[in-house]
């Protein structure tokens, strides 16, 4: 009876610590926190006068750019293929020019039970352990900017998974400029379904 008793007492001790740990590792707000104060820091970076894309009377009156609220969903583990040969792509740009990426892999994963598929591209003159992923999807004209938007994705060289996190999709700054020069997402990253998730289309006020 003494050992079962103790059993049940280190059943529960070791439930009360899975709740904690759950809490400190798996806790939603533990990801949606840094998120929401990154939204906050680049609302403060387009006020600023040498960050902001904006005219000086746009900054003047901007208040905050528009996201969709966070949600996990569209936070995905995606399984990286390398490409046999890893060629150069010269991406358009907005003005008709080109700029050089190399085309990495391709990130393979599952949204809303479809597969989708989108291309990995690293840019040349770029030091980050970072991949570069423009793309468009079924939003683009409605509830984000029309032209497509972009993730910046952490990777380390080997990697076999990338996490896509499309909370953070972000509007290229010739979205609220003109005069900005950006590259074009190419054909083959595309999206077929909305991603309802990252930044909307920013309105200018009248």
């Amino acid at each position: 009876m003494k050992r079962a008793h103790k059993l049940i007492i280190f059943a529960g001790v070791v439930l009360v610590l899975f709740y904690f740990m759950k809490d400190a590792f798996f806790n939603e707000e533990n990801y949606t926190m840094p998120l929401l104060k990154e939204r906050e820091d680049k609302d403060l970076s387009f006020r600023s006068r040498t960050n902001s894309p904006l005219s000086d009377e746009e900054r003047r009156s901007f208040k905050n750019l528009v996201y969709y609220e966070p949600n996990m969903e569209y936070r995905i583990k995606a399984e990286v293929e390398p490409f046999p040969k890893q060629d150069t792509l010269l991406m358009p740009l907005t003005n008709g020019s080109y700029e050089p990426y190399m085309r990495y892999g391709a990130a393979r994963f599952d949204v809303q039970g479809q597969p989708q598929q989108l291309t990995l591209y690293k840019k040349l003159s770029e030091e980050k352990e970072q991949l570069f992923v423009p793309f468009t999807d079924k939003t683009n004209g409605f509830e984000t900017y029309g032209g497509g938007r972009y993730m910046d994705v952490p990777f380390e060289e080997g990697a076999k998974t990338v996490m896509l996190d499309f909370n953070r999709a972000y509007s290229p700054f010739c979205a609220y400029n003109a005069e900005y020069v950006c590259p074009v997402p190419p054909k083959d990253n595309r999206l077929s379904i909305p991603i309802p998730a990252g930044e909307k289309t920013y309105e200018k006020p009248e």
